[in-house]
């Protein structure tokens, strides 16, 4: 019946005793004789234990919540969520204590939820074959996984333990990659006599308001091993097939130049002759251009004036510059930037551009050179963007008579741009053409 009440009820019935206990009392002394006075301290002596019984009694069940709630708080904090609450007392404090058991509840299968999701990561963290190493303030190690712990710690814990003092026995080519912060490919020979190729990536970031790096280590010989083989299969195919392409030919004027001369029909020799010379010079020039591609330099940086460097491109390659070009001298090697450029010239004018869309266009932007090479030409699809920049993969056709493309004018400028830390972009324009960007840094 106590469990019933609910609080409004008990007090509605506290006040109702209050209000109706005094008077009966002050009426029933006043009845046994006794003055105003004396029949007011009865009531307040009849009343005062009442009211107090009554408030300890209904207010057992508040008084218990509380502190089973308190408990409850400070089992949360702790991140025991295993404390449930017995449904006791008033209606509102039932329905109360149900709310607790299903947050309770609720909080039990998220932790759980997530402590099998944080298991399922731990496993993977730990079995990948990337080497990963987490560091927190300090330089101290915070998360060193099994491949980790055997590149780097012969199979003991890293945890704990400072990163400076870890890589320091290290080879040099790997102890300069872990303590750099840029990512990088480089080779190592390992302990065992191996040489292997890793990629090392790090990022910095803020775990719990602290400074964290993430750094990985992926051994990329086997991938790269793979790569070069299917390079070398790629360079067959096209040497096979250009050779093939020449030779026939050659073979066969060679032989129609035999049978003329033994049946006396000198007068079309020299054209015979002079289709010969043609297939062994493409033949010759498509040699060539490989074995510029495979012996290019290093690149020699110096201050490059921009108005002799454009008066040489031009009597090598028609185009107009627009706009004017930047003020401050260039900072690259003008040899290997004026061949890069000039194969996009070259390039956006067999592309079937009007020659006056043809054009040369400078600007320096953020710490960087810009060359553009633009176009009106009709493109590229998003297949040949992909690839267009893919050494041997060329967009022109081999017609017969003609040379045909090797695959190698944006190629070997992507090369170009490469050595010297810079970067190469194709994109179609707005209305038809292509955009050739190369960017370079500048000093």
């Amino acid at each position: 019946m106590n469990a019933l009440l609910s609080l409004r009820t008990r007090a509605m019935l506290a006040l109702a005793t209050a209000a109706v206990v005094p008077p009966l009392v002050i009426l029933g002394v006043r009845r046994a004789g006794l003055s105003d006075g004396p029949a007011l301290l009865a009531a307040i002596a009849v009343m005062l234990p009442l009211l107090a019984w009554l408030s300890a009694r209904w207010l057992a069940p508040l008084l218990r919540l509380t502190r089973a709630l308190e408990g409850a708080v400070l089992s949360y904090r702790d991140s025991d969520f295993s404390l449930n609450l017995t449904p006791d007392g008033p209606r509102e404090l039932a329905a109360l204590t149900r709310l607790h058991a299903e947050l309770g509840l609720a909080l039990r299968e998220q932790r759980q939820h997530l402590a099998q999701r944080e298991l399922l990561l731990d496993t993977v963290v730990q079995n990948t074959p990337v080497a990963l190493v987490l560091t927190g303030p300090g330089g101290r190690i915070a998360i060193a996984n099994l491949a980790a712990r055997q590149l780097l710690g012969d199979g003991r814990s890293l945890v704990g333990l400072d990163f400076g003092a870890v890589i320091a026995p290290l080879p040099e080519a790997l102890r300069e990659a872990l303590a750099g912060d840029a990512d990088r490919l480089f080779a190592v020979t390992l302990a065992d006599g191996s040489e292997e190729t890793f990629h090392h990536s790090t990022r910095a970031f803020r775990l719990q308001g602290q400074p964290h790096r993430l750094r990985l280590l992926r051994r990329m010989t086997r991938e790269l091993s793979r790569a070069e083989v299917a390079t070398w299969k790629r360079v067959i195919r096209v040497l096979s097939h250009e050779l093939n392409n020449s030779l026939a030919p050659i073979s066969s004027l060679a032989h129609s130049g035999a049978e003329l001369a033994r049946r006396g029909h000198t007068e079309r020799l020299p054209e015979v002759l002079g289709s010969i010379g043609e297939r062994a010079a493409h033949l010759h020039a498509f040699l060539s251009g490989y074995a510029r591609f495979a012996k290019l330099p290093a690149p020699r940086r110096e201050a490059v004036d921009w108005p002799g460097f454009l008066a040489r491109l031009a009597t090598l390659g028609e185009f107009r510059v627009d706009g004017s070009p930047p003020q401050a001298p260039g900072w690259f090697d003008p040899a290997q930037i004026e061949q890069a450029l000039l194969n996009l010239i070259k390039n956006a004018h067999e592309s079937g551009s009007d020659p006056d869309e043809v054009v040369l266009r400078l600007a320096h932007q953020g710490g960087e050179l810009r060359l553009e090479v633009l176009d009106r030409g009709p493109g590229m699809s998003e297949a040949v963007l992909a690839q267009a920049l893919l050494p041997f993969y060329s967009t022109k056709r081999s017609e017969p008579g003609s040379q045909g493309g090797t695959g190698l004018g944006l190629a070997l400028a992507r090369e170009i741009a490469e050595a010297h830390d810079g970067r190469i972009a194709l994109a179609n324009r707005d209305g038809g053409g292509l955009r050739v960007a190369i960017s370079l840094p500048q000093k």
